[in-house]
C-alpha cells in the first residue's frame, strides 16, 4: 500500500483536496482496487482490435443546415439602446 499512499497524496494534491488519514486509507484501498482492474486489462490481447474514438457508433443529432428567413433588420434593432446608421452602437472598450 506504500505506492498507493503516494498516489493518493499526489492525486489529492492535484485536486487541491485535503484528506484526513482515515480518508487516505479508505481512498487508498479504492484506488488499489481500481488499479487492480487496470492491471487485468493489461493482460488482454488487443492487437486485433482497431483503435476507436467511442465504444459505440455515434450519429450526428444536429439538424441539417438549411437556409431560413431571418429576423428583419428593423426588428433586430428595435430594442437596441443605441443605434446609428442601421448598426448597434456599443461603448468603446479598447483604447
Amino acid at each position: 500500500m506504500a505506492n498507493t499512499e503516494l498516489d493518493i497524496r499526489y492525486v489529492a494534491n492535484l485536486a487541491r483536496v485535503a484528506l484526513t488519514p482515515e480518508e487516505e486509507a479508505r481512498f487508498g484501498s479504492q484506488l488499489e482496487a481500481i488499479l487492480g482492474y487496470v492491471k487485468k486489462l493489461e493482460e488482454l490481447d488487443v492487437s486485433k482490435v482497431d483503435p476507436m474514438a467511442h465504444a459505440v457508433p455515434l450519429e450526428n443529432v444536429l439538424r441539417a443546415d438549411e437556409v431560413q428567413p431571418s429576423l428583419p433588420h428593423e426588428a433586430a434593432l428595435a430594442n437596441a439602446p443605441s443605434k446609428a446608421n442601421g448598426l448597434f452602437v456599443v461603448p468603446k472598450i479598447v483604447d
